[in-house]
């Protein structure tokens, strides 16, 4: 069940000041962020970030179950959510709410998070009437795409601009305690983040959000295979880690390490 004054601590930085949100996928991550975040995702980007996917289509049950459990081992104060995977709940309410059940039992997380519009409202209130906290996501969703090629920004035309609108506003009213808004262009996302009741993440999104959310390993150059034009790099630890062990050859190779205090002695 929903840690209720968690979800109302979050709720109430709305109009307060900017939330801070970061993906982590492991108790090391969970560790290193949890001091710096209101809220950590463990987000089915995992599927591309650590195991080389293409799209996060390939996050299934117990990839999101086993990175869930290892950040709640280290998590001390912001709140965890965790990404229903595609496929698991989009067929009906009662669908993602055994879903979110199965992952919220397993990992003891606080909530989850679920991709859609208007279109599951009705799988949230449900959810919500549960005791089940739910994080939206709309604008571009990346568990509805083929190829890193398919993701499109929206909000472009009027139609667009409407829908994206309904949707926040059927998922507030739904029971939603926040929504991310991904790719969605300034001045739509800012109309409807100025508008929307609870908090919203935006994540190429505009600066008006309530809040910022981008995945962990883009901000600290460790994802290379494509980044976002929405992702600032605050770290380079590629290049690092490339250093590192650049460093670790040289010493293996010409002998100097391991040296003594590296090595375990008989007693005398």
């Amino acid at each position: 069940m929903v840690d209720s004054a968690r979800i109302t601590q979050f709720k109430a930085l709305k109009g307060q000041r900017k939330i801070v949100c970061l993906t982590a996928y492991s108790a090391p991550m969970a560790h290193a962020l949890d001091a710096h975040c209101d809220l950590l995702l463990v987000g089915d980007s995992v599927a591309m970030v650590l195991y080389g996917m293409d799209t996060t289509q390939g996050a299934d049950f117990d990839m999101m179950i086993r990175h869930g459990q290892a950040v709640m081992r280290r998590r001390q104060n912001a709140l965890v959510i965790i990404d229903l995977p595609a496929g698991s709940y989009e067929n009906s309410p009662q669908q993602a709410l055994a879903s979110a059940r199965r992952v919220l039992d397993e990992t003891g997380a606080d909530g989850v998070k679920l991709e859609g519009g208007s279109d599951i409202a009705g799988h949230v209130a449900l959810l919500a009437e549960s005791g089940i906290a739910v994080l939206a996501h709309i604008g571009l969703l990346p568990q509805h795409v083929s190829s890193k090629s398919g993701f499109r920004i929206t909000g472009r035309t009027a139609e667009e601009a409407a829908q994206l609108a309904a949707d926040a506003s059927a998922l507030s009213q739904a029971g939603v305690f926040g929504v991310v808004m991904e790719g969605i262009i300034e001045p739509v996302a800012a109309s409807i983040a100025a508008n929307c009741s609870v908090p919203t993440i935006g994540i190429g999104a505009s600066p008006a959000c309530d809040g910022q959310i981008l995945v962990t390993d883009d901000i600290l150059g460790l994802y290379d295979a494509f980044t976002p034009k929405f992702v600032e790099k605050f770290a380079d630890l590629q290049n690092d880690i490339g250093v590192a062990a650049a460093a670790f050859h040289k010493a293996v190779v010409s002998g100097t390490f391991p040296q003594k205090q590296h090595l375990f002695w008989p007693k005398k």
